[in-house]
């Protein structure tokens, strides 16, 4: 195989890289499109209580499903093993657990074709010279991180076996995180094999501050929006703009020791994702005056615009549903959302710097 690569590699000043890398690109855009779809069924595993309808991890084996009625049983039967069950669905029929055993079992199944769709055409890609040198380490960590997910994964659902009737949000909020690192790196070596936008650089330079924090600011919002998840936070304090008939509810924060309050009251995990969400607006807000004031008519203004205006439908799809206490529809479009705000805020971190050199 090396000799297959150092063949492939050995008319590299000879090959048209531009060529490779929109090859590249469209490959990398077909993952993240796959991850977004991801972290929305995943979504849905949570909102419809089916990520522990699956009681074991098998890598390989679980990729078949239940095929007759004795195995439809025997997997029922594990399920019933469970708190989740005897505490909350006891008496469910098999019916009623095959439809939450679907969403678990899609949820694993397109991890298992992401990590198919990425390391097929990431080796048939690399032995036909089509992969620069300085691409296959990052490369090679994408599909790294993504086994690690699925062990995250694992772990997660694994801390709603005993003991618990759902997983740890600690552990759901990691899930989430992690999956969006993915995500976020996925779109900033994509973004990176792009042409130059064209924007002067000494114009959009002041530029790269507030983006780089608007991205951290992203990452912060979507772990509270994990924490809001395993809690189920949003079917509480269903108000806005106030919230329990202040802007400030008492009782926020009273956890002793404080910090619990921050991972574990549900009053304030959603009162924080309420404060963050505005910062991010007010962010997205101020940065695209900046640009608008430093580079007017530039491409970097732009996607600043679009940033805010992405950041604004997301704000309203959040408030809609609290107010409509978590309908599945309309906060399976939030969590869309998340993911497209990320996207939105990665690319445009990312296109304010210099595009990956091409190997000559």
């Amino acid at each position: 195989m090396a000799d297959q690569a150092s063949m492939a590699g050995a008319g590299v000043g000879t090959r048209d890289r531009r060529r490779d890398r929109a090859l590249i690109r469209a490959w990398l855009l077909a993952v993240i499109i796959m991850i977004v779809a991801m972290i929305v069924v995943g979504g849905a595993t949570r909102l419809t209580d089916s990520g522990l309808s699956i009681t074991e991890w098998r890598p390989i084996h679980g990729v078949i499903p239940p095929l007759n009625e004795a195995e439809w049983q025997e997997e029922f039967v594990k399920y019933q093993q469970i708190p989740q069950y005897q505490q909350l669905n006891k008496g469910m029929s098999l019916d009623a657990f095959k439809s939450i055993f679907w969403w678990e079992w899609a949820h694993r199944l397109l991890g298992r074709l992401i990590g198919v769709v990425f390391f097929v055409p990431f080796v048939l890609l690399w032995l036909t010279g089509r992969i620069e040198r300085r691409l296959l380490a990052p490369l090679a960590g994408l599909f790294v991180l993504g086994g690690l997910q699925g062990a995250v994964g694992w772990w997660m659902v694994a801390s709603g076996l005993v003991n618990r009737v759902d997983v740890s949000q600690y552990r759901l909020a990691t899930h989430l995180l992690l999956a969006c690192f993915i995500l976020a790196a996925t779109v900033w070596i994509r973004r990176g094999l792009a042409p130059a936008d064209g924007d002067p650089r000494a114009k959009v330079l002041p530029l790269k501050g507030m983006a780089t924090f608007l991205v951290v600011v992203v990452f912060f919002q979507i772990f509270l929006g994990g924490l809001v998840a395993g809690l189920d936070a949003g079917f509480t304090y269903n108000t806005w703009p106030l919230m329990d008939g202040s802007l400030i509810p008492a009782g926020v924060y009273e956890y002793e020791p404080a910090w619990r309050s921050v991972f574990e009251d549900v009053m304030t995990v959603q009162f924080d994702h309420r404060i963050v969400a505005y910062l991010l607006f007010v962010g997205a807000a101020v940065h695209a005056w900046q640009a608008i004031r430093l580079a007017p008519g530039s491409r970097a203004t732009r996607r600043a615009l679009h940033l805010l205006v992405l950041v604004l439908a997301q704000a309203a799809l959040g408030i809609t549903t609290l107010l409509m206490v978590v309908p599945i529809d309309v906060a399976l479009a939030h969590q869309f959302g998340a993911a497209i705000v990320l996207i939105a805020a990665v690319s445009h971190r990312r296109a304010l710097s210099d595009p990956i050199p091409v190997e000559g």
